[in-house]
Parts: C-alpha cells; sequence; structure tokens
C-alpha cells in the first residue's frame, strides 16, 4: 500500500560512528515510496557507560517518527528507573511516554514543529503565543508541563510509528519493539531474532485486539493497520475502560534481555522494507560476505538497502522506505554460560523463555 514514484529516489543519508566498546554504520533511502517516513537515533554514548539505537517506521505520516527519533532516548535518560540502574522497565515506560507527551497542546504544537512546512510555521506562531515565555525555562529540565491553547484537548496523532530500540552498556544489551521493525544478533555467523513482528494474526495480539472491541480483517487492525503495537494511532487507543497496554494497539513493547558474550559479532535494527526481501540469516549471511572486503559499516549498510531495492513496483516488496543500523561489537566480552544457552541451529531467541529469565 501507499504511492509510489515513478522512478525510486536512491539517494542515501549514511553515517558512521564509534566509542572504545562498539562502532556502528547506518543508511536510510526513501526508495520508491512517495514520501520519506522513517527515522532513526544512534547514540555511541547515551551516558558515559551506555550505548543508544533506534529505528521508528512510520505509517500515514513521519512526525510520529521524527517525535520519536528526537525524544525517545532523551526519555530514557530521564526515567527513575534509569537512573536506578533498570534499564529494561525505564525503556518499556518511555514507550508509553511517547503517547503521553504527543496529546495536547504541547504534543500538537511539537509534531506540528515535525511535520511539512505550513504545519511547521503554525506550529512556531502557536509556540510562540501559547507557550511559557522562554525566560521561564532557563536552566530548567523540560518536564513536559501542561500548555493552555486551542489544541489543550488534542487527542494525540492517527499516524503512528514502531519502534525497535537496543541499549548497550556493558555486557548487557536490552531490545525493546513496538512494531514490525526488527532487532537480529549475529552469534558465532547464526541469526538470532532479539524481537518479535507484532503482527495482528499473533495469537497473543488478536486475543488482545478482539477483547478490547476492535476486529481483523484481511491481516489488518479493523481493516487498516498492519499492525498490532505501535506508538501514535491514537484512534486506536480510545477505551478509557483499558489501560494504555489493553487497547486495540498498544504501545507496549516486548523487552529482551541479553548477556553479550565473545561469540557475538554485530548486531542488526532494520524497519521491515529490509525483512520484507531478506529473513535475518540471509541478511546475516550477506553482511558476514560484505565484512571480507568493507571495513566501513555504513557502506555495508548502503549495500543491503541496493540489494533490497526492487527493479519495479510490479511486486511492491522492495519498494518500501529502507533503514538499517549495524552495530559491531569491537572488544571482546567474557564468554559465559549463560550467554551459550541458546546455541541452538534455531533463527529464534525464544523471547518468552528470556523474559522469564529477566522478571524472574
Amino acid at each position: 500500500m501507499g504511492i509510489y514514484l515513478s522512478a525510486p529516489k536512491t539517494e542515501k543519508f549514511s553515517e558512521d560512528g564509534e566509542n572504545s566498546r562498539l562502532r556502528y554504520g547506518l543508511s536510510s533511502m526513501q526508495g520508491w515510496r512517495a514520501t520519506m517516513e522513517d527515522a532513526h537515533a544512534a547514540l555511541t554514548n547515551l551516558d558515559a557507560s551506555t550505548s543508544f539505537f533506534g529505528v521508528y517506521d512510520g505509517h500515514g505520516g513521519k512526525v510520529v517518527a521524527k517525535f520519536c527519533a528526537k525524544y525517545l532516548h532523551q526519555q530514557v535518560l530521564k526515567h527513575e528507573a534509569y537512573l536506578a540502574g533498570d534499564i529494561g522497565t525505564s525503556v518499556q515506560k518511555t514507550f508509553f511516554r511517547m503517547d503521553e507527551m504527543m496529546r495536547g497542546q504541547r504534543g500538537w504544537r511539537e509534531l506540528a514543529i515535525l511535520g511539512d512546512k505550513i504545519n511547521k510555521f503554525t506550529g512556531m506562531i502557536e509556540g510562540l503565543i501559547w507557550s511559557p515565555r522562554s525566560g521561564d525555562k532557563n536552566d530548567q529540565v523540560d518536564d513536559w508541563a501542561f500548555e493552555e491553547g486551542p489544541h489543550s484537548d488534542f487527542s494525540g496523532p492517527t499516524s503512528g510509528s514502531t519502534a525497535c530500540v537496543a541499549v548497550i552498556r556493558d555486557n548487557q544489551l536490552v531490545v525493546a519493539n513496538a512494531g514490525d521493525s526488527r532487532c537480529v544478533i549475529s552469534r558465532n555467523g547464526q541469526a538470532y531474532n532479539l524481537s518479535r513482528d507484532h503482527k495482528p494474526d499473533l495469537e497473543v495480539e488478536r486475543e488482545r485486539i478482539l477483547e478490547a472491541g476492535g476486529f481483523i480483517h484481511a491481516g489488518r487492525v479493523n481493516g487498516s493497520l498492519n499492525l498490532a503495537r505501535a506508538i501514535g494511532d491514537m484512534e486506536f487507543k480510545q477505551n478509557k475502560y483499558l489501560p494504555a497496554e489493553k487497547q486495540i494497539v498498544t504501545a507496549n513493547p516486548d523487552v529482551n534481555t541479553v548477556e553479550l558474550c565473545g561469540d557475538d559479532e554485530f548486531l542488526v535494527l532494520a524497519c521491515d522494507g529490509i525483512w520484507d526481501c531478506m529473513s535475518s540469516q540471509q541478511l546475516v549471511d550477506f553482511i558476514h560476505e560484505q565484512l571480507k572486503s568493507e571495513t566501513k559499516l555504513s557502506v555495508v549498510c548502503e549495500k543491503v538497502l541496493d540489494r533490497c531495492l526492487a527493479p519495479s513496483t510490479a511486486g511492491g516488496e522492495g519498494c518500501d522506505n529502507m533503514t538499517m543500523i549495524l552495530v559491531q561489537f569491537t572488544r571482546p566480552t567474557p564468554s559465559g554460560a549463560s550467554a551459550h544457552d541458546k546455541s541452538s541451529t534455531s533463527q529464534e531467541v525464544p523471547i518468552e523463555s528470556k523474559q522469564a529469565e529477566t522478571e524472574s
């Protein structure tokens, strides 16, 4: 679905970075789509000991993905659970926080500024009229206080975005995902999925959708959305009698905590524009092959995008926006039994058992 161009936009935004623990490369491309609705965030130093990477695949517009790319990692860093050392809880709560922040006058204004030019102008004008005087905010943490204004009752955007993020601190990797973007780790050349694609036909998603009063038609929530979890999409989150995690569509992420070991080579985060064209193992194999002759990780990402780009829009696959982040671990980490307990030939890390281990 979506409007296609007569020829693909193959210009790429690419970037590389590193610190003492890892290095990364990323690339994104609009492709055949009429607009670019992906966004991303890559911070080698979220704080002195922590790195953060995220991909956000927007639908119905770009603003929610851009909002997440701008604010999600900032909110993780501010959360009380993060300050107490609980990365998983801080990330989970922050996914819900994105929905809260996009409501009301302040949410409307921020989304307008991130949107197209006419909305950006009106959003900035309203900011001048309605926001507190700049002098009132100097040297203070922005706590997203309530703002009066003509959009005080704004219930949030009807567009939405996936969110798949990886937070790395020492040997701990925390992956949080809502939607069908995906995180995969290569361990001794074997691909392991660290997230689950949240499609409406999954049993746990179907049950929640139906219990919340929704329905599934042609694989889509209420006949329109082909995702069961996302940030934004407020039209599916209007049941006042249900908590956020039980709405028809929820921002509630699966959170998977993994202990890194010496066998872990690299991590990939990518939107479904990549996964529609390559399986997790196919991508891991392709990256390994490229790394034999290419040291710049963003170039490896660019080659993946070029490989996935369809020659025409006839088939649908390979026609989406594409974003990929490749993170390579540069420092050997101690091997341990806990890091090897999933060393089967399966491509799936059983997320349920991993979560059970971290919650017990």
